[in-house]
């Protein structure tokens, strides 16, 4: 039996390139790992911040935020973003802040919402509200099931080592077997410019970039469930809530070859030293830490259409730190421009998204 899609990938990108493409042919979906969302889609912040990001990326967030709100009860969750600063770097300050909507506060109303922020470092503060957690798990078994509710089949374990063309379009070499599509969609993350080289395609130059993190123990003392996400100016570090601790990241964005990524030692105490200079409460012990690759394109924008040069292969990748975010309207966007369709998003974001502007 044929197959109208293969996609290669099993992040938040293939998981919702398969549900939406599930409406408009067969799909089977290859991911390397014994599970999927194993790389950068199982350790990201889960943040929705409207104003992250620049113009396509912005455009697909916006475009996002009511599936992200309201389909299949909705997975977002008040949060909130605070940006901290010192004496220095008044003017980057002002201009993030606006860049992001973000509204000044006092260092008095910063620590009302924050207490351990420190008031002989901290000097500048802005809040935005619009900032949401992403229930990550719940998009992904959302997508999975609207997938699998028309068919599509799912392989883990099914790392593609090669790729050649056949009569009815590709084939993908995988331990599973080979599996087949009459349409590649390439949504392999930081593998993505080899599975196009694979493929016969040229690579884009996308390049993964190592994020650290680090689970802390609450400052003892502080219920933190409603503290907003705090950053750096110049996101130089930043703190979010998890589950009643508090996770911590250097910010750090380090070249990296596609791998299973781990955090570096000596990076993570780095960020946690800045961290540290701006609360009053020291860290005194790690409970977990890990890294994931954020992938992006030369001009930091994501990958989205067909090939310009290799028929029936479609790019979905270049997603950065803003994958989950964008994914609902990431993976539309593709499916219209599969289906032949206008797309949604408008013609000025499907030509800064398209592949062909490195061409």
């Amino acid at each position: 039996m044929s197959t109208d899609f293969l996609i290669i990938g099993g992040g938040i990108a293939g998981v919702s390139a398969a549900a939406r493409l599930s409406h408009l042919g067969s799909v089977v979906l290859a991911e390397a790992e014994s599970a999927l969302a194993w790389h950068a889609s199982g350790r990201s912040a889960a943040l929705y911040e409207p104003g992250y990001g620049t113009g396509a990326v912005t455009d697909l967030t916006r475009a996002s935020g009511p599936y992200l709100a309201e389909a299949n009860g909705g997975v977002l969750s008040p949060r909130g973003l605070l940006m901290v600063g010192g004496d220095e770097g008044a003017a980057e300050f002002a201009r993030e802040a606006e860049a992001m909507g973000m509204a000044p506060l006092s260092v008095e109303e910063a620590r009302a919402i924050v207490p351990i922020l420190s008031p002989d470092r901290v000097t500048m503060a802005a809040h935005s509200d619009a900032a949401r957690d992403i229930d990550t798990d719940r998009l992904i078994q959302n997508f999975l099931r609207e997938a699998r509710g028309n068919g599509a089949r799912i392989e883990t374990g099914a790392r593609v080592t090669a790729i050649s063309r056949t009569a009815g379009g590709w084939q993908a070499e995988t331990p599973k077997g080979p599996l087949s599509g009459r349409i590649l969609v390439n949504a392999a993350g930081a593998w993505a410019d080899g599975i196009a080289a694979m493929a016969g395609a040229a690579p884009l130059g996308l390049r993964p970039f190592r994020r650290s993190m680090a689970r802390i123990p609450a400052p003892t003392g502080h219920d933190v469930a409603r503290w907003p996400m705090v950053f750096g100016a110049g996101e130089s570090w930043y703190m979010k809530p998890d589950a009643g601790a508090l996770i911590v990241s250097p910010a750090d964005e380090d070249l990296m070859e596609p791998h299973d990524a781990w955090a570096d030692d000596m990076v993570l105490a780095e960020g946690l030293a800045r961290y540290e200079e701006f609360v009053t409460a020291p860290v005194t012990r790690l409970l977990a830490s890990w890294a994931g690759l954020r992938t992006f394109a030369p001009d930091r924008v994501l990958v989205i259409g067909r090939d310009p040069l290799v028929r029936d292969f479609y790019w979905l990748a270049g997603q950065g730190g803003y994958g989950f975010q964008t994914s609902p309207a990431a993976s539309r966007h593709l499916a219209d421009l599969v289906e032949g369709c206008a797309p949604e998003i408008g013609a000025t974001a499907t030509a800064a998204l398209s592949p062909s502007r490195f061409a």
